[in-house]
């Protein structure tokens, strides 16, 4: 499965990046880090809200377009309404990384937009939430599948420790029974299935009604058009977080404003 193979070569990437940069380096720069944006709230501003995601490739795709500016990208983004920013870091798969959040980040706060920043990454450990938050993320993702129920306890702690947020992905029934225990407050239904990157339209009709009113939902994954979000919506979705129809959009600006149905903040 693509899933298992991704998930080897993040251990094996982290061995290495523990060596590279120690945690104490890390904790030293997190300290340096100004007060995470609140990725709760910047949700609850839409209806739904738009996460809009910086994504280079995938394994599924490949290279999704030439010589992307993630810089360019997120402000184009938040010009035209965008809630929330989604930057893949994963390098190996996505041909992303820490860099492009940091200069994201950076950005944004140049710019003097208060949008929060999600670091979307295969998080197995304490040190990727340490490197998050030393890069300036507000929010990370904690994917259900990939993670025990005891290390997935630990990693959520941990986030809210660091004053992030969460955004817990599943897929399954199984899996949402398993987060729900913990009360998330953002809960993310991926509607492509990890294993074999297949799009599964019907499953966020299937797992929403299951989500108690406390928590945050967002769709994710195979969301193209207006029409799309406006069903999701329907459905439950409070937010959306669409990456490659955006990414490969000819007009990426006026792409935001469609599935915000709105034009900038």
């Amino acid at each position: 499965m693509i899933l298992d193979e991704i998930v080897a070569h993040k251990e094996d990437e982290l061995r290495q990046r523990r060596v590279a940069v120690p945690i104490s380096t890390l904790e030293a720069r997190v300290k340096a880090q100004s007060a995470p944006i609140s990725f709760v709230a910047a949700l609850r501003e839409g209806r739904p809200a738009l996460i809009a995601e910086i994504k280079r490739a995938s394994p599924s795709r490949g290279e999704i377009v030439e010589r992307l500016d993630p810089v360019k990208l997120a402000l184009i983004y938040a010009e035209h309404g965008a809630n929330a920013i989604s930057v893949l870091t994963d390098e190996h798969f996505f041909r992303g990384s820490l860099a492009d959040l940091e200069a994201v980040k950076q950005a944004l706060s140049n710019a003097r937009w208060e949008i929060p920043v999600l670091r979307k990454d295969f998080i197995l450990s304490h040190y990727q939430l340490l490197e998050a938050r030393a890069a300036g993320a507000d929010a990370v993702l904690l994917i259900a599948s990939i993670l025990s129920d005891t290390l997935f306890s630990s990693l959520l702690a941990e986030t809210q420790w660091l004053g992030m947020t969460a955004l817990v992905e599943v897929h399954t029934e199984e899996e949402l029974a398993r987060v729900l225990a913990h009360h998330p407050r953002v809960i993310g239904i991926n509607r492509r299935d990890l294993r074999d990157f297949h799009i599964n339209p019907d499953i966020f009709a299937h797992l929403r009604p299951l989500i108690p009113p406390d928590s945050l939902v967002v769709a994710e994954s195979g969301i193209h058009s207006r029409l799309d979000v406006v069903k999701l919506h329907r459905m439950g979705a409070d937010a959306v977080l669409v990456g490659e129809a955006l990414v490969g959009a000819n007009d990426v600006g006026a792409k935001v404003a469609e599935l915000c149905e709105g034009g900038g903040k």
